[in-house]
């Protein structure tokens, strides 16, 4: 496919390669192995974490591109200690990671993520077609599930919106969210929020289960009220002459969208990393160990609350 060539500078082909962040997670594991697990194996892996350099008051330095404020109840690790969590969950770190916030508990997490495309152009904002974005979206899923299946990764369908595609002119966030079905039944959410600046977008990715997304999203929300950037750098610090990204927002969301099954770091079986002997299976798009703590309530059989 000409999408993927390396010498086809197709913008869609760029957002692929670049968004690389879903928040969905989706897991089996056997009542037996569960009720094998000890109930401090959530602790260590809790200890590792802890490891990544969190501070917990005050803002947290998005490199130099942005600060977002640390509420009570909340941790924050720079771009160091997130690669870190990146890496600690078998997925690939990168030079755009910027940070991650979470609240004590670890109950759910936000990455930040920073594409140096240049001025995204809000002039199609009155003209977003949900209807047609989708189906542009579900198309590219099809094609991008034959990578998966070449490395033995369930196939993953987009069923429809869990949030359609809205932009704030005030802010200049574009936010959305998605519905995914995995081939083995799982289900999950990703939501994306694209928060537009004067030389890219700093994306921000929610990680949670489906079930929790509407209790979590005001939460996330209000954090991001907290986001801003460092100045010089805001949308609205544009100067003619600086670099114009070659997308608006259709494109920014359909290739998001298409990246649902890009070429991601499969996430190990993470249970192999706290558990003795333990197995399980992770069908994973993209990187995220949902939220830490009930991931392992669930994984060692002590229900999802």
């Amino acid at each position: 496919m000409d999408f993927w060539k390396k010498d086809v500078m197709h913008p869609f082909r760029l957002l692929f390669c670049l968004t690389v962040f879903l928040a969905a997670v989706s897991f089996r594991i056997s009542a037996q192995e569960a009720s094998d697990q000890d109930n401090g194996d959530e602790g260590k892996v809790m200890q590792e974490i802890e490891k990544f350099g969190w501070i917990r008051e005050g803002k947290g330095k998005l490199t130099h591109w942005a600060e977002i404020a640390i509420p009570e109840g909340y941790r924050f690790t720079d771009a160091s200690g997130a690669n870190k969590l990146l890496t600690f969950t078998q997925n690939v770190p990168g030079d755009s990671t910027q940070g991650v916030i979470a609240p004590e508990d670890f109950s759910w997490w936000a990455l930040f993520r920073f594409v140096e495309d240049g001025y995204v152009k809000d002039d199609d904002k009155d003209k977003l077609n949900p209807s047609k974005l989708l189906k542009d979206m579900q198309s590219g899923q099809k094609a991008a599930n034959e990578y998966r299946k070449e490395q033995g990764l369930d196939e993953l369908e987009i069923t429809g919106w869990a949030q359609e595609p809205a932009y704030n002119t005030q802010t200049n966030n574009l936010e959305w969210g998605l519905h995914l079905l995995s081939s083995d039944g799982g289900q999950s959410v990703n939501f994306e929020t694209k928060l537009l600046g004067r030389k890219g977008y700093m994306e921000a990715v929610l990680v949670c289960g489906p079930e929790e997304l509407p209790k979590v999203m005001p939460e996330f929300q209000k954090i991001l009220e907290g986001y801003h950037y460092v100045p010089g750098e805001a949308y609205a610090d544009y100067k003619p002459g600086d670099k114009i990204a070659k997308y608006g927002l259709t494109a920014l969301i359909a290739g998001g969208g298409a990246a649902i099954a890009a070429k991601t770091g499969l996430l190990a079986a993470l249970g192999k990393l706290i558990a003795k002997g333990g197995k399980a299976i992770f069908a994973a798009i993209a990187v995220a160990v949902a939220a830490v703590g009930r991931v392992f309530k669930r994984l060692f059989g002590r229900g999802g609350e």
